[in-house]
Order: structure tokens, then C-alpha cells, then sequence
């Protein structure tokens, strides 16, 4: 085998990295990334590195991504015997406000040291998009630590949220954080709507209610701070009407994003994907329920993959000539390095 392409996801916990091939009999990898679809097709290798790509004045570092891109590149050429690398699709973490620097030098970059043709950066969310429906019409509420809601009737891409957890991510794993911890600090101090089950949850987790805020506050990881305080929530809400609320009020922000970016026309389909939905059942009930109700002409499906799969998806297609999903200069960025 010789040409092939190279998938990766670039996000909050590292780079994920795929090399594969589309032989006879075509195929989009859909056994997952590094599991080696049969046929000589699919994915082949895989790679992981727990260090994210740096963000700084310029926004994502094109330089800092391609040091740790091309090592793990050319191993998996090796190891795959994929001798060419004609498609590179990169899911990008913050791409719609902080790829400028990406899409100037990237594609060059790839071009020089890999000798690649065909290069597509895509906002992470279009990639858990792609992962959760392939290139179908409808709606993918991404929900972890933040939360991004992005849609498509196959002619332009919508997005709703995603504006971090001080302005937005509403519903997400921050915001039931915060609201828990907020319930906590109302019953600490006397005050109607607190959850005394949340505030020995709280103290449990982060020592006396007062010295909740020198935990929170400081921390430049904030947001999985207070994230990490949602399954404490969770794991109440049987017992405690507050929690109970509190994940029925996610569930509605969850359902306004999704309604935000959902086609109007045909049967579209409804995925969530994303750590949020470990939390099971006591976000998800209402969340099916909230879908049902403003989405009447959508179909909730569960998601078929991750990011790193939707990656796979749009390098199989673009290298396959099958790409049918729209572009966008800020969500999902197709480019040709001429020769030379």
C-alpha cells in the first residue's frame, strides 16, 4: 500500500493521531480509530500524547502541534506501511476563534515535511459531529466540561454556545457544577433553595463550605473544578429535589442548543456525545423528554463515534472523492497545497 491519509483530534487532554488507507472497496473506518478495518482499508495505527497543543497571542501554536504531529506521523508510516500521506484532516479544539494561525501555516508546513496535498482543519465540534451522525442532516449537542451545540442541513453549519464557562456552556458538566455548589453554599448559610445533601457532597469533596472559594477561584483550571463536582449532583438527584431541578434546568439548556442549530425541515437526527452523558439517567430522562417537546420533527440517535472517528470520516471521504459536507471558513476549512 502507498497513499493514505492521517486523522487527528487536538484538544484539551492531548492529541490523538490516525493513519490509515482507503483500498479497494472504499470504507470510513467506523470500528473505531487504531482498530484496522479489514480489506486494507481504515484506520491502521494510532497515536496518543497527553500534552495539548499550546494556545497563545497568534491562538492555537501551529508550531507546538506539528512538533508533536510529525514524530508520531512518520512512526505511524512506518508502522503501517502507509508510504504517503495525500489527506491530513486536523479536529481542532477553539479552531473557529483561534485557528488563524493554523490555517496560515499548517497546510504548508504538511505539505513540506509530509508531502501532503489535501488538508482540512475542522473545529472540534464539526469532528464530534461527524463522529456522532456521519455527514447526515441534524444536530450534535458536544457536552463535557463545556458545551457546543453545532447543526447542519448539509448546505451550512450552525453553532449555538460554546462561549466558555463564565458566558455560556449552559448545561454543561461547569455550569451543574457551579449550580451544585451554589446549593451548597445557600444551605451553609440558611438561605431558601439550598441542598443540605449537596452541602455534605461539597464538603466532602473540597473540605469547609467557607474555604470553597479560595478552592475554586485561583484555580486556572476552573472549569474542571466545577465540573468535577456534576456527578456529586447527580448521584443526589433520586433523593434531593434540588439536584433533581438542577439537572432538569441542564437538560432545557441542552434542548435550547440543540433546537438553536437543528434543521427545520425533514426528519433530522439528535445526538448528545460527550463525558456529560456518563452522568445517565438523571440528566438524560429529562433530556429526552426537553427533546421531544422542541424538536418534534427530530429523531434522537445515539452518537456512532467520537471526534477522532469524525476526523476519519472526512479524511476517508475527501480521499475518496465522497465529501459531501459543507464548508465553512471558521468550522471546516478545505484547502489543495499546489505542487511545488
Amino acid at each position: 500500500m502507498s497513499t493514505g491519509f492521517l486523522a487527528v483530534d487536538s484538544g484539551g487532554s492531548g492529541l490523538r493521531a490516525v493513519v490509515g488507507a482507503v483500498g479497494p472497496g472504499g470504507g470510513h473506518g467506523h470500528d473505531g480509530p487504531g482498530g484496522g478495518a479489514g480489506g486494507g482499508h481504515g484506520p491502521l495505527g494510532r497515536r496518543v500524547s497527553r500534552e495539548p497543543v499550546r494556545t497563545g497571542a497568534r491562538g492555537i501554536d501551529p508550531g507546538h502541534l506539528m512538533g508533536q504531529l510529525l514524530p508520531m506521523a512518520r512512526e505511524l508510516r512506518a508502522e503501517t506501511g502507509v508510504t504517503e500521506l495525500g489527506t491530513v484532516v486536523v479536529g481542532a479544539a477553539g479552531l473557529a476563534t483561534l485557528g488563524d494561525a493554523l490555517r496560515a501555516e499548517l497546510p504548508g508546513a504538511l505539505a513540506r515535511e509530509l508531502g501532503v496535498r489535501t488538508v482540512a482543519l475542522a473545529a472540534d465540534a464539526v469532528t464530534a459531529y461527524v463522529g456522532a451522525l456521519g455527514p447526515r442532516a441534524g444536530a450534535v449537542v458536544a457536552a463535557g466540561t463545556g458545551l457546543i451545540a453545532v447543526g447542519t442541513d448539509l448546505s451550512r453549519w450552525r453553532r449555538a454556545d460554546g462561549w466558555g464557562h463564565l458566558l455560556g456552556d449552559c448545561g454543561s458538566g461547569a455550569w451543574i457544577g457551579r449550580a451544585g455548589l451554589e446549593a451548597a453554599l445557600r444551605a451553609h448559610d440558611g438561605r431558601e433553595g439550598g441542598s443540605a445533601p449537596l452541602l455534605a457532597r461539597a464538603e466532602e469533596r473540597f473540605g469547609p463550605a467557607a474555604g470553597l472559594p479560595g478552592q475554586v477561584y485561583p484555580r486556572s483550571d476552573r472549569p474542571a473544578v466545577l465540573a468535577s463536582f456534576a456527578p456529586d449532583v447527580a448521584a443526589s438527584a433520586a433523593a434531593d429535589p434540588v439536584a433533581a431541578e438542577i439537572l432538569r434546568a441542564a437538560a432545557r439548556h441542552l434542548a435550547d442548543s440543540a433546537a438553536a442549530v437543528c434543521p427545520a425541515d425533514g426528519e433530522p437526527l439528535v445526538a448528545v456525545t460527550g463525558g456529560l452523558t456518563r452522568l445517565g439517567d438523571p440528566l438524560l430522562v429529562p433530556l429526552r423528554d426537553e427533546l421531544a417537546k422542541r424538536l418534534q420533527q427530530a429523531r434522537w440517535t445515539a452518537a456512532e463515534g467520537d471526534p477522532l472517528d469524525g476526523s476519519v470520516r472526512v479524511a476517508t471521504d475527501l480521499a475518496t472523492g465522497s465529501f459531501t459536507l459543507p464548508s465553512d471558513d471558521r468550522m471546516l476549512w478545505v484547502t489543495t497545497v499546489p505542487d511545488g
